[in-house]
């Protein structure tokens, strides 16, 4: 199983797919430590991190992406665990 944290591995369609079923396992944990743990308030945190995703990049001093890859959007999908 690879980690969750990185996102550097998924690289193809069948990692994403890996990548959200070891989310979606993670979710199922009741002791796990997302800070959005119902529907509405993972997909709110989704749409907000998706919106402020230029500041995420400039403030790594990464370059902001002109088109999504599959590990950008495993990124999007773990960074809405977290985000406030």
């Amino acid at each position: 199983m690879n980690s969750l944290k990185d996102t550097t591995w998924v690289t193809t369609r069948a990692d994403l797919v890996s990548y959200i079923r070891q989310l979606s396992q993670e979710a199922g944990v009741t002791s796990s430590s997302w800070e959005n743990q119902s529907l509405d308030r993972y997909l709110e945190a989704l749409s907000s991190w998706t919106n402020d995703m230029d500041g995420y990049f400039i403030n790594r001093g990464e370059p902001v992406p002109d088109t999504p890859d599959w590990s950008l959007i495993a990124s999007m999908l773990r960074a809405a665990c977290f985000y406030e």
